[in-house]
């Protein structure tokens, strides 16, 4: 990786994933790594700005790598998720979703709910829910997940 430009974590709610971006600005290449794992290589493109969309994730979430001229031969790189700004979809994700970081028994446990869905996922994977409630069933024992409603009475 000798034109790396651009590195971002992205937390969806099958883990947190690494993206890299590689972009030869004499010759045109681009490389996309997510996790490590090369996405995208286009040897020598004639265009040096643009565009560059893949999948990330479980859900095959789109991302999309926006390449743009800012003066002479420098260039700026954006990140969007699902046609937002990273920015605006970790703001947009922080009231859809809730994740918890767990340490049970030696192990590192990452949950989230997704409120919108009510999907539970546990390190990476998609959990089997009920309607009424959700219980995770994992090695180190059974969790429930509770709403409470607290207000001020009038």
């Amino acid at each position: 990786m000798t034109d790396l430009v651009a590195v971002w974590e992205v937390a969806l709610s099958d883990g947190v994933h690494k993206i890299e971006f590689e972009h030869g600005t004499t010759s045109g290449k681009r490389v996309v790594y997510v996790d490590g794992k090369e996405e995208i290589r286009k040897e020598w493109m004639f265009k040096l700005v643009g565009k560059e969309t893949f999948c990330v994730g479980a859900a095959k979430t789109k991302a999309t790598i926006n390449i743009d001229a800012i003066s002479g031969f420098a260039y700026e790189y954006t990140l969007e998720i699902n046609g937002k700004s990273l920015k605006k979809y970790m703001e947009n994700r922080s009231k859809t979703t809730n994740t918890w970081v767990l340490h049970l028994d030696g192990e590192d446990l990452r949950v989230v709910l997704e409120k919108d869905t009510m999907d539970v996922w546990c390190n990476g994977k998609k959990m089997e829910t009920a309607v009424s409630h959700h219980g995770l069933r994992l090695d180190s024992g059974d969790f429930m997940i509770k709403q409470s409603l607290l207000g001020k009475k009038q």
